[in-house]
């Protein structure tokens, strides 16, 4: 329920799909739509290569929200990427700046559509499990534009990389093994535990098991750091939490329409 559909769009022409995922703190309080840079660039993140062979970059972005109580409705709210005199609406990392691969884009929410963000202090997503290399974790978005069906996203599965320790302030990615596609840019990564997990309960590591599943929200997926390599890179939660906080004090925009 949490990965979205997004389509990036140069006007009424379509160049290409990604995932969005909505991120919050709490219940109450902001809620923003985080995604890669290089997908409403439409740019590479370290080359600035045109990323469409026809060299086109998006000026708006579709966003299939759910939509009612139920699941399985949608409602797609086009936003545009820029503003009158150029500027872009999106919201980039406050220390990082453009050489972050995460992005913010901040709605006025209204009734009709429903959120369902990650929720970064509290203990639904975050339980703080220990995940260590080689335990296995999801990406969870839209492979090629796929869907498991309707507008629901697929989970593909691998394997953490690297020891989260190894991560800096300045660099707050991680490498992960999973054999992801175009398309799962922008989606949330997570571990999930349907029986048992480990955390750090008084100073020592416990193993625990659960009747109930749980998971814990990573961070967001940017893509392989090659085409011939299956390893790709991850945006830690823990720069997410920045950039929501950057994305909270920004300007609001207005009430979107809805896309045709």
């Amino acid at each position: 329920m949490k990965s979205l559909y997004i389509e990036l769009h140069r006007d009424d022409r379509k160049l290409g799909s990604g995932t969005a995922t909505l991120v919050a703190n709490d219940q109450s309080s902001h809620c923003a739509l985080i995604t890669n840079r290089h997908l409403v660039t439409g740019r590479h993140q370290d080359t600035a290569e045109v990323l469409h062979s026809s060299g086109a970059t998006p000026n708006s972005v579709v966003i299939h929200f759910h939509a009612g109580k139920l699941p399985g409705e949608w409602k797609p709210i086009s936003l545009p990427l820029f503003r009158d005199d150029g500027t872009p609406w999106w919201i980039e990392h406050p220390r990082l700046g453009a050489k972050a691969d995460i992005v913010a884009l901040n709605l006025k929410w209204g009734t009709d559509v429903t959120k369902y963000p990650y929720f970064l202090k509290t203990t639904h997503d975050r339980h703080s499990i220990i995940v260590s290399p080689a335990e296995p974790i999801s990406v969870i978005g839209f492979p090629f534009g796929l869907s498991s069906t309707e507008r629901f996203p697929i989970w593909a599965t691998g394997f953490l990389a690297q020891e989260l320790s190894l991560m800096t302030p300045d660099k707050p990615t991680f490498l992960i093994d999973c054999r992801t596609r175009q398309g799962q840019s922008g989606s949330a990564v997570i571990a999930f535990r349907p029986s048992g997990h480990r955390k750090v309960v008084a100073d020592k590591v416990r193993a625990t098991l659960t009747p109930e599943n749980i998971w814990e929200f990573l961070g967001i997926y940017s893509g392989r750091v090659n085409a011939q390599s299956d390893l790709g890179r991850v945006w830690h939660v823990s720069a997410i939490e920045e950039l929501l906080a950057a994305a909270e004090g920004a300007m609001p925009r207005t009430a979107p329409p809805a896309a045709n």
